[in-house]
């Protein structure tokens, strides 16, 4: 069986990985367009931020290692036609520019997604940079010592990461967002609100519905940016505002969303036969929310791991991806927070019939040192109090209860069992009724 993959950064290289594993007498082939393989990008803000500075601690695998594995891998390779009918992929040689075909019985699609670069008159400038490849982040932060005034266009997770460690490092920074709030996509008004208290501590300024119009420009470098409500100096601009799925070479041959994200099923197989993809060029199956476009990292290592499967057997002993919740967290200044499940938002527009609770309680004993008040928010069905969603905001030891909030989301737990369930308790972690109990406990 000859396996071929196009894309070897997250989901491409674990299905990979799994695929070799699982069928030996497969031939697993790897076409990747960059000179590496199994890197992950949702270090680079931390990179950048002085959090470590080996950029190798974000490569998983090293080609050679992968190779040793058995895995055939081609770099610096990019596909640029796909044949369904006669199972052929057409790439180009980078390094050559020598065009090369393949002939696969299964596909792998995980091609991943680019960054969104809006038609801002000056973005071509030497110094606009996006945070996506270790290259241009690498020169970023060794000229960080010459800058000053940072501008960061976009308030999601890669701007505000962006901003809030710039800020730290002593940075002047202003973070431009179109929308009504920051994070507003994993989080509902309240949280957000409360992550821009937390970011603006460090020094960041916000601003909300405002949108960049000119990049101001002297001999190509950016200068100032222009909004349509004021400027602002700027010795660097970081451009993050969202991504778009690398399927452009694809389209009309299989199911897609509107932003071009290809359809996938519980098996990752696509509308074509013998044509998988995952990662975020890909749908996502969603628990609660049916398919929808969810480009996370944890996400796509999973269904990578499912598809390493699917692709190297028979239909019949095929595994079907238990389906995502969208569960992801950030750190801003002081304060960390997480989402998990649906918003309220979400559930509004899914139209399901639900109640939410939002309360704030302390994370352990209030006799034992630095106690910290965690707020969390719920949200359940009004008739059968299962629970759909969760949010949490605070210091330490936030983040890590939304895993119990996960799996309670996962399993179907209600509001009125997860009130009762026996978490551990030692005065320096919890109080008697955990924080998680406290929250379910005023769901009514």
């Amino acid at each position: 069986m000859e396996i071929v993959i196009v894309g070897g950064i997250a989901a491409g290289m674990s299905v990979a990985a799994k695929a070799v594993r699982t069928n030996k007498e497969a031939v697993v082939t790897v076409i990747e367009k960059e000179k590496f393989v199994s890197f992950g990008a949702c270090g680079l803000p931390y990179y950048l931020g002085n959090q470590f500075d080996d950029q190798n601690e974000m490569f998983a695998r090293t080609p050679e290692q992968m190779r040793k594995t058995g895995i055939n891998i081609l770099l610096e390779h990019e596909v640029t036609a796909v044949d369904f009918a006669t199972k052929t992929v057409t790439m180009t040689d980078l390094t050559t520019g020598e065009t090369k075909s393949k002939v696969y019985d299964r596909l792998m699609l995980a091609t991943g997604a680019q960054p969104i670069v809006p038609p801002i008159p000056g973005i071509d400038a030497s110094n606009v940079y996006t945070i996506t490849k270790p290259g241009p982040v690498a020169e970023l932060k060794a000229r960080l010592p010459e800058f000053q005034n940072v501008v960061v266009i976009g308030g999601g997770f890669i701007g505000v990461e962006v901003a809030d460690q710039l800020a730290i490092q002593g940075k002047k920074v202003h973070l431009i967002e179109a929308d009504t709030a920051i994070m507003g996509g994993p989080f509902d008004p309240e949280f957000s609100a409360k992550l821009q208290t937390a970011v603006e501590a460090e020094g960041v300024v916000i601003h909300l519905e405002e949108r960049a119009q000119t990049f101001v420009t002297t001999d190509g470098v950016v200068t100032s940016v222009k909004t349509d409500k004021g400027e602002y100096p700027a010795d660097v601009v970081i451009v993050a505002v969202g991504f778009r799925p690398n399927t452009g070479f694809l389209k009309g041959q299989l199911e897609m969303l509107g932003n071009g994200a290809i359809v996938i099923d519980a098996y990752g197989r696509t509308s074509v036969e013998d044509v998988f993809a995952a990662g975020d060029c890909a749908t996502v199956p969603h628990r609660l929310a049916g398919n929808v476009y969810l480009p996370l990292a944890t996400v796509a290592n999973k269904m990578g791991r499912i598809i390493g499967t699917n692709i190297a057997v028979a239909k019949e002993e095929m595994e079907a991806f238990a389906g995502a919740l969208g569960s992801s967290a950030i750190k801003a200044g002081e304060y960390e927070a997480a989402s998990t499940g649906l918003t309220e938002k979400q559930a509004q527009n899914l139209g399901l019939d639900y109640k939410t609770t939002c309360i704030e309680t302390n994370n352990h004993s209030n006799y034992y040192t630095v106690q910290e008040k965690i707020m969390i928010k719920l949200v359940y069905d009004a008739k059968t109090h299962v629970l759909y969603g969760a949010q949490l905001f605070g210091k330490n030891e936030t983040v890590l209860r939304a895993t119990g909030l996960t799996t309670a989301i996962h399993a179907g737990m209600t509001t009125k069992e997860l009130g009762f369930v026996d978490y551990a308790y030692a005065p320096p972690f919890a109080s008697t009724w955990e924080a998680i109990n406290v929250a379910a406990n005023t769901a009514k």
